[in-house]
């Protein structure tokens, strides 16, 4: 970017301008994955609508590239763009919950843990990811699951109204009676039609939650993953566990002689009765014995952040997903083969039940596209040292491939990885993606947003 629009950018709009130059820089272009080195020329910091209506102006009538950066854990980065300017939505950490008629109005620079606070002091929730540092703006526009999923469906599920600001900088809010075409393809649409400054979502009684994790050896992954293919799907929908490969972490609750163990794990939670939470989960001994099993009534919240200092920011990443309706026999030997093999202590894969709740809504009625699906699967290397970048994606994208034949195809978009392509991402979206494009083309139609998994505007 040439210095005299860097400078008069900071002229033209209200909040600071932040550039290359200036002391904030390099903490501004710091996002969750560290494998991600990207140097915009320009952050733009926007604390409401407004700044970001005229950013988005700016940059569109100067021709510049754009991103978008929510709570900026993005799996490839696509918050951040080389030589362009990213719309920063960090000082939009606001939300708003009104009990009575249970719903949460969320700023778009919120992150997971900030709506979790501020809902849990009512007993109420929405569903949402597993993660609380991920924002909630980019975790909502992919569709959104986690623990309460099979209960209360997707994120998008219970999303009521979005304010958007498309690519015309105009702003809009978008609902079911409002830019009704909008409001569908936010669900599940990715950040392909423009900024959401704000979201409303629907809210259900969810306070202190049965957690668990169950551990087996390694080696019992096939007999496990045989027993959860099949107890799961047929458990109440208050039972949710999504099932992994990892390596057992060194600290609480597990014992010292698990500790760097590969292991085959469900990590559990139950929305029903706390005292019943042992009867409920005694059926963890019938693939076999596990090596560890820890049940507790614990706050919603506390779940939600349980995992937040064992991956924190700043590790490298690199992560692939995929839908599948069934594990068949031959995938459970490649779990074991890549159990076996997992390359560094926080590498692991996830398989999260995306039933119950989910398969009521209607395959039409919001832009997700996998409403048969059964599990979502994510395959992601982990590692703090940049010198094994290139062993924890090969790792990640041979697991992937391995298990690829017996996917729907397509993934979930917020697991999808750098370079995957448009196959995918129409693969992902099936037959959804002609309407998709064609509401691109009636918001965003010269793809001014495309710094994400991209769907081009229909021609016409």
């Amino acid at each position: 970017m040439d210095t005299a629009i860097l400078e008069e950018m900071r002229t033209a709009l209200r909040g600071p301008v932040i550039g290359p130059a200036d002391s904030g820089y390099d903490q501004a272009r710091k996002i969750y994955n560290a494998m991600i080195d990207k140097r915009p020329a320009a952050f733009v910091p926007c604390t409401d609508a407004a700044d970001v209506m005229a950013a988005v102006a700016y940059v569109r009538d100067h021709g510049l590239e754009l991103a978008v950066r929510g709570g900026g854990h993005s799996g490839p980065g696509l918050c951040l763009v080389d030589d362009g300017v990213t719309i920063d939505l960090s000082p939009m950490r606001w939300v708003r919950v009104d009990p009575e008629a249970r719903t949460a109005e969320v700023g778009g620079g919120s992150h997971l843990g900030d709506l979790d606070h501020a809902t849990q002091a009512f007993g109420l929730a929405t569903p949402t990811g597993i993660i609380s540092m991920t924002g909630v703006g980019g975790l909502t526009l992919g569709g959104g699951h986690g623990y309460l999923t099979r209960k209360y469906g997707l994120t998008v599920d219970n999303l009521i109204a979005a304010d958007v600001v498309p690519a015309d900088g105009s702003f809009v809010t978008a609902s079911e009676t409002e830019h009704p075409d909008l409001f569908w393809a936010l669900r599940g649409g990715g950040g392909n039609f423009g900024i959401a400054t704000s979201l409303t979502y629907r809210l259900h009684p969810v306070g202190t939650v049965g957690a668990g994790v169950t551990v087996w050896p390694v080696d019992s992954t096939r007999e496990v993953l045989a027993w959860y293919r099949e107890f799961l799907p047929a458990a109440p929908e208050d039972v949710y566990g999504f099932f992994a490969v990892l390596v057992v972490p060194s600290g609480p609750p597990f014992p010292v002689e698990l500790h760097g163990r590969k292991v085959c794990a469900v990590v559990w939670c139950c929305t029903g009765d706390p005292a019943r939470l042992d009867e409920t989960l005694s059926v963890v001994n019938d693939p076999g014995r596990p090596a560890f099993h820890f049940t507790t009534p614990m706050p919603y919240d506390a779940l939600q952040s349980m995992f937040d200092e064992l991956i924190p920011t700043g590790y490298q990443w690199y992560w692939r997903g995929d839908f599948f309706d069934h594990i068949p026999d031959a995938a459970l030997d490649v779990h074991l083969e890549y159990g076996r093999n997992i390359p560094t202590p926080l590498s692991l894969m996830h398989l999260y039940p995306i039933d119950g709740a989910v398969h009521r809504v209607a395959p039409d009625d919001t832009a997700w596209s996998h409403r048969d699906a059964l599990w979502s699967g994510v395959f992601a290397g982990v590692d703090p040292d940049p010198a094994n970048a290139g062993m924890i994606r090969q790792w990640c994208v041979d697991y992937q491939e391995a298990l690829h034949p017996y996917s729907m195809g397509g993934s979930y978009v917020n697991f999808m990885g750098s370079g995957e392509g448009e196959e995918r991402v129409r693969a992902t979206y099936r037959d959804h993606y002609d309407r998709l494009a064609r509401v691109k083309r009636t918001y965003d139609p010269d793809n001014f947003f495309h710094a994400n998994q991209n769907i081009r505007p229909a021609r016409g």
